[in-house]
């Protein structure tokens, strides 16, 4: 079972970074003063402030930042600023050999996939939620307090409405998951994860739809989706589509590939590029259950 790091209590300090896009401090105001509301104390990174064309410093920076604040043992939880793209050109620059001995939270999504999957393959539970950037976004009230009771180890259980191509039934197993493309650039690379009896979730951003299928194709001819215990559909935002059009949505796309198996699959669950992106703990036990009246996911 991946290790679980202690959660958060008032009065402990938590860093912010950036592993990828860069982003000012003044951005970063309004969750500065979320996060204090909490009774937590903000160490700001020196990745917050540096800039390297659109990453936040260069490789070399936003490693060396990141390295320290996993070693510092007064840090309890590193939230990654933004995403973008950026953290798969450093995560081998990335020693986590201290970590390990003393596990911390890392929290983020989009290109911090890269991080989170790398954490459950050293074996590590970190959450896949919503980044400071974005914490003062309208409606994005309710990602912000499930990443707040991620954190700070308070019981969570979503439930959500149902969907015409959801495919009913109830699986138990590890979450596993986040951006496709980023999935599918880790296939392969030290940073990849098992799916087998994992329950995996899925959300994307901006691409065209055959890259979607395209990408759909790699997952399933890698074997990523044969042995799955269950399926998680988040938001496809903002999909794109060429001059002759591609025929199919991303959730159709995604039921083709998946309706090949038995495993209960369950679309449009808040999760991914959209305020409604509800935290989830890369490398928790959960139960899924998909029924006729909607889908509901609990820890267990």
């Amino acid at each position: 079972m991946p290790t679980t790091p202690p959660s958060l209590r008032p009065g402990d300090q938590v860093a912010i970074v950036c592993t990828a896009r860069k982003v000012s401090r003044e951005e970063l105001l309004p969750a500065i003063g979320i996060l204090e509301s909490w009774g937590l104390q903000v160490v700001l990174g020196e990745s917050v402030t540096a800039a390297h064309h659109q990453f936040g410093g260069d490789d070399a920076l936003r490693a060396r930042d990141f390295q320290r604040q996993l070693d510092d043992p007064a840090i309890r939880a590193i939230l990654v600023a933004r995403g973008g793209y950026g953290t798969p050109r450093i995560i081998d620059l990335i020693d986590f050999s201290r970590f390990s001995q003393d596990p911390k939270w890392v929290a983020g999504f989009s290109d911090i996939t890269t991080l989170n999957c790398h954490l459950l393959r050293l074996g590590h539970e970190s959450i896949h939620g919503v980044m400071p950037f974005i914490f003062a976004q309208e409606g994005g009230g309710d990602a912000v307090e499930s990443l707040r009771r991620a954190l700070f180890g308070e019981p969570i259980s979503y439930a959500v409405p149902t969907h015409p191509l959801n495919r009913p039934g109830t699986a138990d197993g590890e979450l596993v998951g986040g951006n496709l493309s980023l999935l599918q650039t880790l296939s392969g690379t030290p940073s990849d994860v098992s799916t087998a009896g994992r329950l995996l979730f899925l959300e994307d951003i901006e691409e065209y739809l055959y890259s979607v299928d395209r990408m759909m194709v790699h997952l399933d001819r890698a074997g990523k989706l044969r042995d799955l215990a269950g399926l998680i559909v988040g938001h496809f935002t903002n999909p794109q589509d060429n001059a002759i059009p591609f025929g199919q949505t991303c959730y159709e796309i995604i039921d083709t590939y998946a309706r090949k198996y038995q495993f209960p699959v369950a679309y449009g669950f808040p999760v991914g590029h959209e305020p409604a992106n509800l935290a989830l703990i890369c490398g928790r036990r959960a139960r899924l259950v998909v029924g006729e009246m909607g889908t509901t996911l609990d820890y267990v």
